[in-house]
């Protein structure tokens, strides 16, 4: 009896280290797997072509990976190693390694979990004299890799686009790096931008809210969008991307800006059309202070550039931000690097003259609003839905024509 309950105990130990080694192992794949996935995602989100898009792609897929937690939820990663830059890689759209920003399409997040312990596998070695076979640590790797594909819904901000007259797809008449009229209280015509609400509501205080976060997400190609009365707010969560406002507000940590205040007006921008204040290069009579947008984003500029007085802003601009009375701060370590997202560059549906939305533009927002109804610009970056357009927004993944998000498909 004692023989074979020795035997016995045996095999149970073996089934026991089954269950619990390798259900330690599943866990740890599953948890790696999700830091994956939120790496991939944020990395791909990142992929707009421009210059810089690797580097904001790897630092992105850097932070969502390694907000998660791995091997019993360990925030430490159990001290075995966590996401770093070498496992994000980029390929073209052939799905070849790439280094060129402007030739990525994919993002690709790769980690091997080392040190895994293993409870009960490493008494087996003792029991068969295989100590090679039976390690008291495993490794657990995982993989995920995700692009930028169009949306079923997606999440614009209230302010439609009408085509210019005789414009088609998908430019609809506009040169990449026009600036566009957007009316703040009347009634827009063709080639100009207006007040929407996505809900296909009326109501003025539903497009302060739109505009504000989270906004609205659910918008489709084919929704009827409203038109609402007169705007008495909307000004203030606008300027709230810029990093400005009032003395009653709660501030950049809550009313994210994004990463640069820096605004843009013919005062100081004197680019002839199309203007191309996002990537170009001043032209001569331009302000001091300017410079393209991507290089203002890089140093994290506020409204008054390297400065924190509105009054300076203003100076620069030509523009009066009446009622408004604080700035984010600029710099590394400022407000702007700190509390920022990628605000300025949003999505906008185009509509028709029955106010349905046919397709979607990516817009920079140039100026901040120094009234709720008066006309500012923004700068049209192209279709949505190009692989080339730098927007990428939030919304249900898997639909054939729309802005683009980013998607798992690996």
């Amino acid at each position: 009896m004692i023989v074979t309950v020795s035997l016995v105990l045996l095999f149970l130990l073996g089934f026991m280290a089954i269950a619990l080694d390798f259900g330690h192992l599943f866990v740890v794949k599953t948890e790696l797997q999700t830091a994956m996935d939120s790496c991939a995602l944020a990395a791909a989100q990142e992929l707009d072509g421009e210059s810089t898009a690797l580097t904001r792609a790897t630092n992105a897929g850097l932070t969502a990976g390694n907000l998660n937690n791995v091997n019993f939820q360990s925030a430490t990663w159990s001290s075995q190693g966590k996401l770093v830059g070498a496992d994000i890689t980029f390929k073209d759209a052939a799905y070849v390694a790439t280094a060129v920003a402007a030739n990525a399409r994919y993002a690709q997040c790769q980690h091997t979990q080392s040190g895994v312990n293993m409870w009960l596998l490493q008494s087996m070695g003792a029991f068969s004299g295989n100590t090679a076979a039976y390690t008291n640590t495993k490794n657990v790797l995982a993989m995920a890799v995700a692009t930028r594909a169009s949306a079923q819904t997606t999440c614009p901000i209230p302010v439609g686009l009408k085509p210019k007259a005789g414009g088609t797809a998908p430019n609809y008449g506009f040169q990449v790096g026009e600036w566009v009229n957007m009316i703040g209280n009347g009634t827009q015509s063709n080639g100009e931008m207006g007040w929407y609400n996505l809900d296909g509501s009326t109501s003025a205080s539903e497009t302060k809210k739109e505009l504000g976060e989270p906004g609205y997400c659910g918008t489709k190609l084919g929704d009827t969008l409203g038109t609402p009365g007169a705007q008495t707010t909307v000004d203030t969560p606008w300027n709230y991307r810029f990093g400005i406002y009032k003395n009653n507000d709660p501030g950049p940590s809550i009313d994210h800006p994004d990463f640069s205040g820096y605004a843009y007006t013919s005062t100081n921008w004197k680019n002839a059309s199309p203007q191309n204040a996002w990537s170009g290069t001043p032209a001569a009579g331009s302000a001091p202070s300017a410079a393209s947008f991507m290089a203002k984003r890089a140093a994290f500029a506020s409204y008054d550039d390297t400065g924190t007085s509105l009054n300076g802003g203003d100076s620069i601009t030509g523009l009066s931000t009446n009622g408004f009375k604080t700035l984010a701060t600029p710099g590394v370590g400022g407000q702007h690097n700190l509390y920022g997202f990628s605000r300025r560059l949003v999505t906008a549906p185009i509509v028709d003259t029955s106010n349905k939305v046919v397709d979607y533009a990516c817009m920079f927002m140039l100026q901040p609003l120094s009234g709720p109804t008066v006309t500012v610009q923004l700068e049209f970056r192209g279709n949505a839905g190009s692989t080339s357009s730098p927007c990428t927004t939030n919304g249900l993944a898997g639909g054939t024509a729309g802005p683009l998000v980013p998607v798992l498909v690996r």
